[in-house]
């Protein structure tokens, strides 16, 4: 049975980033980290378009907002330190049409209170020299958003924990956890470990694992899996972009609407929508998992959130089998796209955290008790602000 200080569920960028801030703050210590899957950050952190955020759009005062202007500012270091390539290319929010404007002033407005730097909302005229494509009456510049790739930035987190002595062991799903004196024992399909200190960076998985270690407490929130999908721009037409195109968003949604990006490799996608998924892994429309999707459909949260937005969830299902409907969205934007120049690309899932009332909780959300610590909500910004709240974590988990 193998025994540590530190035990962190999961290896996705979070719990990589949280086992380096421990490691780097305190020493002589014995950390591990456990992975179900056979390498290391294969859901979330692998899955998406590699931005690194601003922080224009989060609630002046959030855990967001906080970490994703404190951590991108960390990330950019980081990666420059160890050699992960960044592009700094800069993002246009655009308003197509006059009801948008105003959402496009409180995105300046809510920035600024931020402190992004740049912020500035330019003239269709302006943008045509930015992105002569796209089509637009006003937009929003954010110079600040660049570009990289996560799973590079995870691969040299795992690098530095194991160089600072962490142990990160894969195939390890967990299936039990047993409070003891002292600590924990964490039961894997393959072994027993036992650690002082828990923490939950499960990822999809959070609740159940926080139910696991917290089997009396009733959690105010349950992860329902979202789908994102995207759509590839052929390279033909990938020169119709420059950088990153992102409409204003529905600010009832913790969603940004499809999106157009250019990534680290230059290649271009569009997307992603948001589907429910019928499984917590549900990268396909046909995956189906039922212990997923029973607990999903019962959880009194979730059938709230149904009956407030069911025209909005119909639509994002539309959306997902038309590939018309998907271009439509695009076309809003950049109308020379047509529907030869999209092809399907890779999905993925989102774990966004629904409370008990049908809200869709908007900001991570971190919860300590004794010696455990259990993010429960950790979607975007949460790559680019993962040192920060990997810091903030580390912080959590040695205090005395």
């Amino acid at each position: 049975m193998e025994k540590a200080d530190f035990l962190i569920i999961g290896a996705g960028i979070i719990g990589l980033a949280s086992a380096y801030q421990i490691l780097k703050k305190q020493k002589n210590i014995s950390l591990i980290i456990l992975e179900k899957e056979n390498e290391i950050s294969q859901h979330q952190t692998g899955r998406n378009s590699g931005v690194i955020h601003s922080g224009l759009y989060y609630k002046p005062g959030s855990l967001k907002a906080k970490n994703c202007l404190a951590g991108r500012k960390e990330l950019l270091n980081f990666c420059e330190e160890f050699g992960v390539a960044t592009k700094k290319c800069g993002k246009v929010i655009v308003a197509t049409d006059e009801k948008e404007l105003d959402g496009l002033y409180a995105l300046e407005k809510r920035g600024k209170a931020n402190k992004v730097e740049g912020l500035e909302v330019i003239s269709k005229e302006r943008l045509k020299k930015i992105e002569p494509n796209v089509k637009a009456i006003k937009a929003l510049l954010v110079p600040s958003c660049a570009v990289t790739d996560y799973l590079k930035v995870s691969k040299k987190l795992k690098e530095q924990i194991e160089k600072l002595g962490g142990q990160i062991v894969l195939n390890q799903k967990v299936i039990d956890i047993k409070k003891e004196m002292g600590g924990f024992q964490i039961v894997t399909q393959n072994e027993t470990f036992k650690t002082k200190k828990l923490i939950n960076c499960a990822g999809l998985y959070s609740d159940r694992i926080a139910k696991m270690a917290m089997p009396n407490k009733k959690l105010s929130l349950k992860i329902i899996p979202f789908r994102g999908e995207y759509y590839d721009i052929v390279d033909e037409k990938k020169d119709l972009i420059n950088a990153l195109v992102y409409p204003v968003p529905d600010p009832k949604f913790p969603f940004l609407g499809v999106h157009l990006t250019r990534m680290i490799n230059d290649a271009v996608h569009a997307g992603p929508n948001a589907v429910f998924a019928f499984a917590r892994e549900g990268y396909s429309k046909t995956d189906v998992n039922m212990k997923d999707l029973i607990e999903s459909l019962l959880y009194k949260g979730f059938i709230k959130v149904g009956f407030k937005y069911w025209k909005m969830g119909l639509f994002e299902m539309y959306r997902s089998f038309s590939k018309g409907a998907f271009l439509k969205s695009m076309q809003k934007m950049l109308p020379e796209i047509g529907i030869n120049d999209i092809t399907p690309g890779k999905a993925g899932i989102r774990a966004q955290a629904i409370d008990s009332k049908g809200k869709l909780v908007d900001d991570f959300a971190i919860e300590k008790e004794e010696n455990q610590i259990h993010v429960l909500n950790a979607p975007s910004p949460a790559a680019t602000a993962c040192l920060s709240i990997g810091k903030h974590i580390a912080a959590l988990a040695i205090e005395k």
